[in-house]
């Protein structure tokens, strides 16, 4: 769903570009709560992981494709705000390095895929939560739902945002039915994605996933007449757990970007196949960087189709891991300079 130059005229281009811009100060804020010695090292690969399944395109109907948005993903993997942070770096990447996504139309691409699909999903997910049974299977049904919602909800706002500033003249109610229509489909997709990654995360470290805080409760031993927390004896044992995720992690996004990709359908996403039925991209504008050396997910000069797109999404991995980790690491040092305790002297 990602938007082009040229859909949008100027005016809402800038001021989606000022919610995006609000969105992401909010959530820069908002994360550094979020971010704590399990989150923080999980958020770049967050980015990376979303960046590189991204490039697999799945069938949903006849000559239309989809592809995962990631909201509902990174919102129940490292928290809300820390989400729109992880989407709003894929994005970013991707429009900069790839042609991949307007560069006028950021603001619209993260207004709409970043904080819509994030705030949708994250506010079903908690939802559902409170409401389910509290075991891992609920949590994996919560994501699945969060994530089928959010992807409509995207195409909902997308719709609104066209009806406001689009460029051409269409019928926005046939531009809305065929958009929320192929994107329902494309949302199963998203939701399969989804509880497939987060139930693997839970049934290995259900502590690395923060929607399912509090689903394990601290044992407790009677000391006397008060129950104390049983301390836990195996942080070793965790630490390496944690890094096993996170190479997993990284060497599954490195597959999935450098060989799977090669087999991703070549049919247009939903908002692709839309524009084209419907005329909205009748004024589409060539992207600022179309002369990328890794524009449309290939590496200028590398003959080999299967080479220059497997080179392009490991590069897209490694940078994108890079970006995110740097960013989260800079959030978690500012929350920790936050909290630290204000040394006074004593005369």
């Amino acid at each position: 769903m990602h938007v082009p130059d040229g859909f949008i005229d100027a005016p809402i281009s800038a001021a989606t570009g000022v919610v995006a811009a609000a969105a992401v100060a909010v959530s820069l804020r908002g994360a550094r709560r979020e971010l704590d010695e399990r989150t923080a090292p999980l958020a770049g690969l967050v980015a990376a992981f979303i960046f590189a399944v991204q490039m697999l395109n799945f069938p949903v109907a006849a000559g239309t494709s989809g592809h995962l948005l990631g909201g509902a993903l990174a919102a129940i993997l490292v928290g809300p705000y820390t989400g729109v942070l992880c989407v709003s770096v894929v994005l970013l990447m991707q429009g900069i390095l790839f042609a991949d996504g307007g560069l006028t139309a950021l603001g619209v691409n993260i207004t709409d895929m970043a904080v819509v699909t994030t705030v949708v999903a994250y506010a079903v997910f908690r939802g559902l939560v409170k409401v389910l049974p509290r075991r891992r299977g609920s949590i994996t049904a919560a994501s699945f739902v969060a994530a089928v919602l959010s992807v409509p909800a995207a195409a909902v706002a997308f719709t609104l945002i066209y009806a406001i500033g689009g460029t051409t003249d269409v019928s926005i109610g046939k531009v809305a039915t065929a958009m929320i229509g192929v994107h329902v489909l494309i949302g199963v997709g998203e939701a399969a994605i989804t509880a497939l990654t987060v139930g693997a995360v839970v049934a290995v470290r259900p502590d690395l996933v923060y929607g399912a805080r509090g689903l394990q409760q601290k044992l407790k031993l009677r000391v006397g007449d008060e129950l104390v927390d049983v301390p836990d004896t195996a942080p070793v044992a965790a630490a390496r757990s944690h890094r096993k995720v996170w190479i997993t992690g990284l060497v599954t996004s490195l597959v999935l970007a450098g060989f799977v990709s090669f087999y991703a359908s070549a049919n247009p996403d939903g908002l692709e196949k839309v524009a084209a039925d419907k005329g909205i991209d009748a004024k589409t504008e060539e992207h600022a960087t179309a002369d990328s050396p890794l524009a449309d997910y290939g590496v200028k000069d590398v003959e080999n189709a299967r080479l220059s797109g497997g080179l392009a999404g490991v590069i897209g991995v490694g940078v994108t891991v890079v970006a995110g980790t740097g960013v989260f690491w800079a959030v978690r040092r500012r929350r920790t300079a936050d909290v630290s305790p204000v040394r006074t002297s004593s005369v």
